[in-house]
């Protein structure tokens, strides 16, 4: 009775096209060698303090623009719907 003795076969699979060193089946973010959160075994506090101050190092024209972005975005709504400004300043 041979089906009832089954082995799996095995497979040696080289990518065809890779050259480089390491595994190429790791899928990493490509910004997580830069950031201090990622990649240590440590305790929460530690983990959040890291996270916070990483917030408050981070680059604020960046912020900015996003905040003028937002606001345009809101008068072109607001011109779209006829948003009267008048119902603010009556008496």
């Amino acid at each position: 009775m041979g089906f009832l003795k089954r082995t799996n076969k095995k497979f040696e699979y080289k990518p065809r096209f890779y050259k480089g060193e390491g595994n190429p089946y790791k899928i990493e973010h490509k910004l997580d060698k830069y950031r201090k959160t990622t990649g240590k075994n440590r305790n929460l506090k530690s983990k959040l303090t890291d996270a916070i101050g990483e917030l408050r190092d981070s680059d604020k024209t960046v912020n900015k623009t996003i905040i003028y972005i937002i606001i345009v975005l809101v008068l072109i709504f607001l011109y779209i719907i006829d948003f009267d400004l008048s119902i603010f300043f009556t008496k």
